[in-house]
């Protein structure tokens, strides 16, 4: 029951501030985009490169750690595109879509967030490890199958080559990969370079959880609630729970990143599956549902996990 006091009420009230002031018009939509803006272009990535750049890299992309999360991840992919085709005998995109909504977990901006509260600072290379593992097989995966169906006829070359891009321009799987890349050169950070990584830093976290309330203070569940619920159970429920089945032959669930990869097994849908949604247009009002009602729950069962890895 600590771990709510301390970690879990303390995060999901920062998320209810944003939504308050998202619902009483405190914050409009223009601030909301301005402060996602800030958190996926400055803030988050910040603090990933400048976390990433004073750990040794084996710390961060431990083989087996990684293993097994790819291994969760991939699986409640491919149980959510196959909840859509038996649902409503989806096509490969809009399965996709729902694949990532059951499998893509908000680990950067509530994740990281929740396991720097939990466990300190050595709770961020194993946090680091989880986004980078969601972004290569939900993102990467994802959009290439997402592309397949609506670029038929392409060159499987050139849909692959669109997919790489999508990634390659968002700053936060960049910020890691340059944080990965200087942790192995072994140079120091200059001490001014430091500071400011830290202030910009410590933003990142209220900002993250602010922003995800804003986010869904103007979103409403309309449509798809038969895709929406399952995507929810499989995200909450299935996905923890095959991390609590299979991650044991990878790692220890009692040390500190095998409780990390637990934690972040069970976090609702990301908001990047609204954005991939929009982005394609397809499967909108249903991942935008996803992620308020895997969000609204979460706050039981994440609350539950976090009282049985007894955090405090």
């Amino acid at each position: 029951m600590q771990a709510i006091f301390n970690v879990a009420l303390p995060i999901f009230g920062v998320i209810l501030a944003g939504y308050l002031a998202g619902r009483w018009r405190i914050l409009g939509g223009e601030a909301t985009a301005a402060l996602n803006a800030f958190v996926s272009y400055f803030a988050l990535p910040v603090l990933f490169f400048g976390t990433l750049a004073r750990t040794p890299v084996h710390a961060v992309l431990d083989p087996m750690p990684m293993m097994g999360f790819s291994v969760v991840v991939l699986a409640t992919f491919g149980v959510g595109m196959l909840s859509t085709r038996l649902a409503v005998k989806g096509g490969l995109a809009r399965m996709s879509l729902q694949g990532i909504a059951a499998s893509w977990g908000n680990v950067g901006y509530m994740g990281v967030p929740l396991c720097l509260a939990a466990f300190g600072e050595q709770g961020l290379p194993p946090a680091m490890l989880a986004v980078i593992v969601t972004s290569i097989i939900s993102m990467v995966f994802g959009v290439m199958l997402i592309e397949l169906e609506l670029a038929a006829g392409h060159s499987p070359i050139l849909t692959f080559l669109n997919a790489a891009w999508n990634v390659a321009r968002n700053p936060l799987p960049v910020s890691i990969a340059a944080g990965i890349v200087y942790s192995s050169l072994v140079l120091p950070l200059p001490t001014p370079v430091e500071k400011w990584l830290d202030l910009l830093g410590a933003a990142a976290s209220p900002c993250a959880l602010f922003a995800i309330g804003l986010f869904l203070s103007d979103k409403s569940l309309r449509s798809g609630l038969a895709e929406t619920g399952l995507a929810t159970v499989i995200k909450l429920l299935l996905q923890p729970l095959l991390a609590a089945a299979v991650l044991p032959f990878f790692i220890d669930l009692k040390s500190v990143p095998g409780q990390v990869a637990l934690v972040m097994a069970s976090l609702p849908t990301a908001a990047n599956a609204f954005v991939l949604a929009k982005q394609f247009d397809v499967q909108v009002e249903q991942n935008t549902a996803s992620v308020l009602l895997s969000t609204a729950f979460s706050v039981v069962t994440v609350s539950a996990l976090l009282v049985w890895l007894r955090v405090t």
